[in-house]
């Protein structure tokens, strides 16, 4: 029995952020279905900054500090600036916008959310930029910026896409940010999650002196 031919024809072509709508599952581990989907989300997005990919630092380097401002709001910024280089210019990446492929976990975060405005800053020089998903809505804009470095990025998750009852959970002590290719968790870097919700009661989590504060390192 001859085996079937293939031709370009029967190649298929799906932009990043429209397979990332498609399959999820494939980028944090759950499906659009899930109520665990935008707490998947957040703990991608923070163990990706936590191991981030080697041109932008080493494993469990970065200082990252994330808030949680919402159901489906949060930010997270760390102290990379890899999408400027050395003379303050940005490297455009994924669609003419400020995040690249080695900022995977946050744009998929972006192809799931109805905006995301991206700051990033290193030595005096800083800009800003406004997606709706993954697509900007304009192009980087020059802000004022400290001596330091650093990114900042702030997400609003689409209600319309994800199911009803979804939400980021309460228990913040318990994502797992290491996951089971990280074989030695040790170094300089940590994630602080700061919930900023109105919440009458957090429980379970890491530091019971405050919180609505979590550490991991």
């Amino acid at each position: 029995m001859a085996g079937k031919t293939y031709s370009a024809a029967d190649i298929q072509v799906i932009e990043f952020d429209q397979h990332v709508r498609a399959r999820p599952s494939m980028y944090f581990g759950v499906g659009r279905g899930s109520p665990e989907l935008a707490t998947q989300v957040l703990c991608t997005v923070l163990g990706h900054a936590l191991h981030p990919a080697t041109r932008v630092a080493a494993a469990h380097t970065p200082q990252v500090e994330a808030e949680v401002h919402g159901g489906l709001t949060f930010s997270v910024a760390d102290d990379q600036a890899d999408a400027l280089d050395e003379q303050g210019r940005p490297h455009l990446g994924y669609y003419d916008s400020l995040l690249g492929p080695n900022r995977w976990a946050i744009a998929a975060a972006a192809a799931l959310s109805s905006r995301t405005v991206i700051e990033v800053w290193r030595d005096g020089h800083g800009f800003r930029q406004e997606l709706v998903g993954l697509r900007p809505v304009e192009e980087p804009q020059e802000i004022e910026s400290s001596a330091s470095a650093g990114t900042r990025v702030a997400f609003e998750l689409d209600q319309t896409y994800t199911c009803a009852g979804t939400a980021l959970a309460t228990d913040l002590g318990s994502l797992d940010l290491h996951g089971p290719h990280c074989r030695d968790p040790r170094g300089p870097g940590r994630v602080v999650v700061r919930d900023l919700r109105d919440l009458r009661d957090l429980r379970d989590l890491r530091d019971p002196g405050n919180p609505a504060e979590v550490c991991y390192r």
